[in-house]
C-alpha cells in the first residue's frame, strides 16, 4: 500500500453513547451474515440464529433500559418471554460504557444471570504501526492473499484453508467446522468483507477478516496456527487489515477480544489499538 493513511480518530477512545451504539449495531450486522435475524428494538439490539443454539449467535446487546425498578423488571420480563419465543437461553452482552441503568450487571445477577467471561472492545487510535508495516517487505517465505468477491468452487477451496487456521488457532471443536465453512463462504462473496490469508512457506498460517461499510471497519477472526506462532504473522495481518480499513475512509477501526487473552491484547496494543472503557461482562441466565 503506497497511499498515505488518514489521521487516526484520536487518543483515549472514550466514546459517547451514540458512537458506542453505532459500533454495537455495526458489529451485530456483521455477525448477522449469513442468515441470522437482527432486530433493532430501539432500547436494545437482538441477534438470533434460527438454526444454531450457540449463545454467541443469540444475544441482546446495547441495552438502554429504564432506571425505575418496576419498569426495568417489566422490560426484563418481556425479554425473557422474547428469548422463550425463539427457543434460546437468555443472553445479554453488557457494555458498561453505553448500557443503562448503571447497575445493569448487578440487576441481571440478582435475576439469575451469570458472567460467562469478560470481553474488551478495542479501537485503533495510532495508525503508525499499520503505516510502517504496510511499507515493510514481507519476511522470506511469507505471502498475504487478499480475498474478496470469491464465489463458487474457489470460495470452497480458500475457505477450507482459512478454517484450518481458525480451528487450530482457537482450538474449535471439529464438529463446528461445517458451520464455520458456511459462514466463511458467505462472507467471501459479500461486498462488505475482505479476508486475509497469510501463507508461510506455502502453508496457511494466519488469517483475519475485515468488514468495512457505512464508515466503520470491524476486524474479526484474527488467528495464527499453532505451528506458525512467534513469527509476527498475527501482527502482520492485523496491521494490514487495519491500514486498509483506514484507507477506505473508516472513522473507526475496532475489534473485540476476550479480556483474558493477554497475548492477543498485546498484539493489538502494539498495533495501535486501545481498549474502550472497562471490560464487558457476558451475561447468561442459569
Amino acid at each position: 500500500m503506497t497511499d498515505p493513511l488518514p489521521v487516526s480518530p484520536g487518543p483515549a477512545p472514550d466514546l459517547d453513547d451514540a458512537t458506542m451504539r453505532r459500533l454495537l449495531l455495526h458489529e451485530a450486522r456483521v455477525h448477522a451474515i449469513p442468515g441470522r435475524d437482527l432486530r433493532d428494538l430501539g432500547d436494545a439490539i437482538l441477534l438470533h440464529d434460527p438454526v444454531e443454539r450457540e449463545p454467541f449467535w443469540n444475544r441482546l446487546e446495547g441495552l438502554r433500559w429504564p432506571e425505575d425498578p418496576g419498569a426495568f423488571d417489566r422490560r426484563l420480563t418481556e425479554t425473557l418471554v422474547l428469548f422463550a419465543s425463539i427457543g434460546r437461553t437468555p443472553h445479554i452482552w453488557a457494555t458498561p460504557i453505553h448500557d443503562s441503568p448503571g447497575d445493569l450487571v448487578a440487576r441481571l445477577e440478582s435475576n439469575g444471570f451469570r458472567d460467562m467471561g469478560m470481553g474488551n472492545v478495542m479501537v485503533l487510535v495510532d495508525p503508525e504501526p499499520a503505516r510502517l508495516s504496510a511499507a515493510r517487505p514481507r519476511p522470506d517465505g511469507v505471502s498475504v492473499e487478499r480475498l474478496a468477491g470469491v464465489e463458487g468452487a474457489a470460495a470452497e477451496t480458500v475457505s477450507s484453508a482459512i478454517v484450518d487456521v481458525l480451528i487450530d488457532a482457537f482450538e474449535v471443536d471439529p464438529e463446528r467446522r461445517p458451520a464455520i465453512v458456511s459462514e466463511t463462504v458467505a462472507s467471501l462473496s459479500h461486498p462488505w468483507f475482505i479476508h486475509y490469508l497469510v501463507r508461510a512457506d506455502g502453508e496457511p498460517a494466519a488469517v483475519a477478516r475485515r468488514a468495512t461499510f457505512e464508515g466503520l471497519t470491524y476486524l474479526s477472526s484474527i488467528g495464527t496456527a499453532g505451528w506458525a506462532r512467534g513469527r509476527g504473522l498475527g501482527s502482520l495481518v492485523t496491521r494490514m487489515a487495519a491500514a486498509e480499513g483506514l484507507a477506505d475512509g473508516s472513522a473507526f477501526v475496532y475489534l473485540g477480544v476476550f479480556a483474558d487473552n493477554r497475548d492477543a491484547i498485546g498484539v493489538y496494543e502494539r498495533s495501535g489499538f486501545e481498549q474502550v472503557g472497562s471490560s464487558c461482562p457476558d451475561m447468561l441466565l442459569w
